[in-house]
């Protein structure tokens, strides 16, 4: 088996490759990078299918299954199959950037501190704290911001004597930071929502993409806490006596320095270049990452310090998101050449989608998105599979950002629905439950809400703004 040390770090130094190269295609520095690409995300797949378990080997038996079905179906299948494998290629870059981020965050004493403050909110603001805050920390920790405020909550929810209480503040608390960090998909440069769907869907950007979005993130972020406070839990003991959490809102400095950082780097190469804001992020994240792990390493080690950091998440944590990365990479592969396969069957059998009409088309992103995830489809693939089997936005009538809008918006609810998203998965972790049942119990009044108003959502900006 293709384990251990060694083979971590040829991993790891196979998926820094593939971040390099497609850096340089993005930023227009290398014509070749792309030609490399693929090879090095094969080599990838290779290793991770002696590493993984059976459940993930299981999508790449899916992804050689389709491949093979597709070169015995059709005469281009090469061109289909290289762009799958550059939509792998893009997934394993972006995520591997992105994790540098995280990587560095975890261990800084004022994020540690920025997260205790706001879990031990009083429970009149802890939602809204967490929700709004959660946000923040989603930005620089992505996936990392639930298992931070998640084990951080839990920790204050166990100070707490009384059982009763103290199960309500774990599941009010855990769901907070859930749709906190949900919220952030429709809008954030830095999440797969934005990234894929500007991608399959030709001529949009994240710069168009994030006003709609922002308010497809407040109402997802409104709802939760509207339903917070209108059905706050009845207790049959006393409430707890409420005592204000040690220092100030000053405590939050750190985080909205480097969110401010962050975005404005993004927003000023974003006017100053060509370059799309994915690869934009996938420089500017690991640029920040290595400053301030230069900056927390001051006098401790200096040079020598930092180099070991990043020696260990090359050759272990990078590999260590093994489960994951093929999770993403084969929902991004699937879904491309799953669509090439759908697109000739769908026109023999006489389906016109064209002839459908376009509110129901976007509603039935809101819809159809979710309910895949209910049967393990990975939003990815959802998105890289169907985005394709419809008409060009000008056929349809409506602006292409009104089917990233529509496609982002199903993407946060099957992002808070389905029991094998990442999402659920930590939360139901954290609350000793299913990920099911934070997905349809705990979830379920609010996401069909949440379905309601975004159905309503997209088709107002489709054909009013």
């Amino acid at each position: 088996m293709f384990k251990g040390r060694l083979a971590d770090c040829v991993v790891g130094s196979l998926l820094t490759a593939i971040t390099i190269l497609v850096i340089c295609r993005e930023w227009g520095l290398a014509s070749w990078s792309g030609i490399l690409t693929p090879y090095l995300v094969v080599g990838v797949v290779m290793c991770f299918a002696a590493q993984v378990r059976l459940s993930r080997q299981a999508f790449i038996a899916v992804a050689a299954a389709l491949t093979l079905a597709l070169a015995l179906t059709q005469g281009g299948w090469q061109t289909t199959t290289l762009k799958a494998l550059e939509s792998a290629g893009f997934i394993a870059a972006f995520f591997s950037a992105l994790s540098t981020l995280r990587n560095v965050a975890q261990t800084s004493p004022g994020i540690q501190k920025a997260g205790r403050f706001l879990s031990a909110q009083p429970p009149g603001r802890r939602y809204a704290a967490l929700t709004v805050g959660g946000q923040g920390f989603a930005l620089l920790l992505n996936y990392g911001a639930i298992q931070l405020l998640g084990a951080l909550a839990m920790a204050n929810a166990s100070a707490e004597p009384n059982s009763e209480i103290r199960g309500h503040r774990i599941r009010r608390m855990l769901l907070a930071i859930q749709r906190g960090f949900i919220s952030t998909l429709p809008w954030s440069p830095l999440s797969f929502a934005v990234a894929i769907s500007t991608t399959v869907v030709p001529d949009t950007s994240w710069a168009q993409a994030v006003i709609p979005g922002l308010v497809t993130s407040v109402l997802m972020a409104g709802i939760g806490w509207g339903l917070d406070t209108l059905f706050k839990p009845k207790l049959s003991v006393p409430p707890p006596v409420r005592v204000e959490p040690e220092g100030g809102w000053a405590t939050m400095r750190p985080l909205l320095i480097l969110l401010g950082l962050l975005v404005s780097s993004v927003a000023t190469l974003h006017v100053l270049t060509d370059v799309r804001v994915i690869g934009l992020v996938a420089v500017i994240v690991p640029v920040i990452a290595i400053a301030w792990l230069f900056i927390q390493n001051i006098g401790q080690g200096g040079f020598g310090r930092v180099s070991g950091r990043l020696r260990n998440y090359v050759c272990s944590e990078l590999p260590g998101y093994r489960s994951e990365l093929t999770l993403l990479m084969m929902a991004g592969y699937i879904g491309t050449v799953g669509s090439a396969l759908l697109v000739p069957l769908i026109a023999r059998a006489g389906l016109d989608v064209a002839a459908l009409p376009t509110w129901l088309i976007l509603v039935g992103f809101v819809w159809i998105i979710p309910l895949a995830g209910q049967a393990g489809m990975n939003p990815i693939l959802a998105v890289t599979l169907l985005a394709p089997l419809i008409p060009d936005a000008a056929t349809l009538g409506i602006t292409p950002v009104a089917l990233v809008v529509a496609l982002t918006s199903g993407w946060v609810l099957s992002g808070v629905t389905s029991p094998f998203t990442a999402t659920t998965l930590l939360i139901g972790s954290f609350a000793g439950i299913s990920a099911q049942r934070v997905g349809l119990v705990w979830n379920g009044a609010y996401a069909l809400i949440c379905a309601v108003v975004l159905s309503i959502w997209v088709v107002i900006y489709a054909f009013v703004f």
